[in-house]
């Protein structure tokens, strides 16, 4: 059995998050709203309209019970193919707003959602488990901890786009992020042989980072307090690195020159196809 996890403390860092959203929003000139991110195809814009259209959407279906559309298919694939629909067609119909309007809508929603998430019981059952990270049913603790890491790394997003990325890397802002994106890492290794007693160091550096190791069960991999043994694989990585890599802003090909590996390479690689968005 792997040890029950701690909660991650994150509902008091919304107010701050969505504080440094308008306030970079209302900073951006009119080619700024147009510049490409790394979500794909969408523009600075369109990633602030997905920020509302997060807002929104929770608000609707778990305060007002309102879900409109309901997948088909509750599988993984399932679900990320419904999610993706929406994503897209929320963005295109967004295209017709201004940024003034956009703006205007994330202050009123932004502080809609961050109430209606201080009537959660964290220790409730989630409305939706946190798949990345393996489980079918979580905690609203974790769920709220995944939202704070959604709504993280869009703003990082359109940051990086903008050139002003330095205020979300704080130790205060960041490591409640990687922390999070952590928990996902014993299902990343679900699939990884090893012998029971292995463990697997993840190291993401400046003071703003922390270091994480695996330790390999008959049954499973499970984080694991770190030992004063030598690991047999150890990775190491910035935070500008490990926040792209496990939000799918850069590929592990990608990555792999931007990291360090150390101890066996099998057992390092493994870390970075952690995925901890859906999709």
């Amino acid at each position: 059995m792997s040890p029950p996890a701690a909660p991650i403390e994150t509902l008091p860092l919304f107010a701050e998050l969505d504080r440094l959203l308008l306030e970079l929003l209302r900073s951006l000139t009119p080619a700024d709203w147009q510049r490409p991110t790394l979500a794909l195809l969408w523009t600075v814009k369109d990633v602030a309209a997905h920020l509302l259209d997060g807002n929104l959407r929770t608000l609707s279906m778990l305060r007002d019970g309102h879900f409109g559309e309901t997948p088909d298919d509750f599988s993984y694939a399932g679900m990320v193919a419904y999610l993706n629909r929406l994503n897209a067609d929320w963005v295109r119909a967004m295209r017709r707003l201004s940024p003034a309007v956009l703006v205007d809508w994330l202050t009123q929603s932004g502080a809609e959602y961050t109430a209606y998430l201080h009537t959660l019981d964290p220790w409730g059952p989630a409305a939706w488990p946190v798949a990345w990270a393996g489980e079918t049913e979580s905690k609203n603790w974790f769920h709220i901890a995944r939202d704070y890491t959604e709504k993280w790394h869009h703003q990082q997003q359109i940051r990086e786009a903008v050139g002003q990325t330095a205020p979300l890397l704080t130790p205060a802002l960041f490591r409640p992020f990687i922390e999070t994106l952590m928990r996902g890492l014993p299902h990343a290794y679900r699939a990884v042989e090893a012998p029971a007693g292995t463990r697997v160091r993840m190291c993401v550096q400046t003071a703003a980072g922390g270091t994480w190791e695996l330790l390999k069960t008959a049954e499973n991999w499970h984080l694991a307090p770190p030992a004063a043994a030598s690991p047999a694989a150890e990775i190491s990585l910035e935070p500008e690195v490990a926040w792209r890599l496990f939000t799918k802003g850069l590929s592990a090909a990608q990555a792999e020159p931007l990291v360090q590996l150390a101890g066996e390479e099998r057992l390092a690689k493994a870390a970075l196809g952690l995925v901890a968005v859906m999709g």
